[in-house]
């Protein structure tokens, strides 16, 4: 086994509720990106590959945004993500104009890694934290021992102040293990309270204390079978479908549901932030440069 997983960033969202292409957006002083952060976090926990999930129409501005000021010591990778990127011999209406979602986005992946991998979306703060915790698991699995975790976040932890968000809510049992992950569509926090609306429109109180999903997961490689097995099924359902998304949530279920797998809860303390609407960015870099000033990090990340 490798001394230290590989970091999959998925960073090939469209950013429609943000307005741009917000996995490039400067925040630090001297232009630092969230994913230039999360790469500075994931460095200090020992990871040393990262992998990306673009698409073939930034791959420029990235190159020049982010893989270029990276110190050479940590080996980079890129893959697209392409509406076209399915198993041969499926269908699907070329009338689609977007990808298939985070499941297939970590599918697109499988011919760039081939170790054990944390898994996180390039517009969310994790904290430095979170990745030495998801990398402590990873030295306690075993050679070819398939073992699943995610890392998980208080919901309260987790809003934006400026709209609805999407989050994931984990059934947890007495040992630690994942039961089920709950999607929430429309999750927000309205004078002091936090409900989220079902499919009837109806207000459902939360208390804000639920563990919830952020996509950081830590997989070993066989979870790209798992991808591509619940892929196929899910194109022929969905083939005329031009807005379903194939959500990684979906498959961990399902795995769980079938006995297929166990996934770890590791709990994080810290705060998440992230870019969800433009509204946002004010809050993010005031976020940036608290931490700056409190000596977290330093004010240029790559020298």
């Amino acid at each position: 086994m490798a001394n230290s997983p590989t970091l999959l960033i998925l960073a090939a969202g469209l950013g429609a509720r943000y307005g741009g292409v917000k996995q490039m957006d400067a925040l630090g002083k001297f232009g630092e990106t969230i994913i230039d952060y999360s790469i500075y976090d994931a460095y200090a926990a020992g990871i040393r590959k990262v992998v990306f999930v673009i698409r073939k129409n930034i791959e420029e501005e990235f190159n020049k945004e982010i893989l270029d000021k990276l110190p050479s010591e940590i080996k980079t990778e890129y893959v697209f993500q392409e509406i076209g990127n399915v198993p041969g011999g499926l269908n699907y209406s070329h009338k689609r104009q977007k990808p298939w979602g985070t499941g297939h986005a970590v599918l697109t992946a499988s011919s760039a890694i081939n170790e054990p991998f944390i898994v996180i979306n390039a517009d969310d703060f994790y904290g430095r934290k979170s990745y030495q915790t998801a990398v402590d698991f990873f030295t306690k699995t075993k050679e070819k021992e398939s073992r699943f975790a995610l890392v998980g976040y208080k919901l309260n932890q987790t809003l934006s102040d400026f709209g609805f968000v999407s989050r994931g809510i984990c059934g947890v049992d007495e040992n630690g293990f994942l039961k089920t992950i709950a999607e929430r569509t429309r999750i927000k926090r309205e004078k002091g309270k936090i409900f989220f609306e079902d499919e009837d429109g109806e207000k459902r109180i939360l208390s804000g204390n639920e563990i919830v999903s952020m996509n950081m997961f830590f997989f070993t490689p066989d979870i790209f079978e798992r991808l591509e097995e619940y892929f196929k099924k899910f194109l022929k359902e969905n083939a005329d479908n031009l807005k379903a998304e194939f959500y990684l949530p979906f498959v961990v279920n399902n795995l769980i549901a079938e006995n297929k797998t166990q996934v770890k809860v590791l709990p994080s303390a810290e705060k998440w932030f992230g870019l969800t609407y433009k509204e946002d960015k004010a809050s993010a870099k005031e976020k940036i440069s608290k931490l700056i000033k409190e000596k977290k990090y330093p004010d240029k990340l790559w020298r």
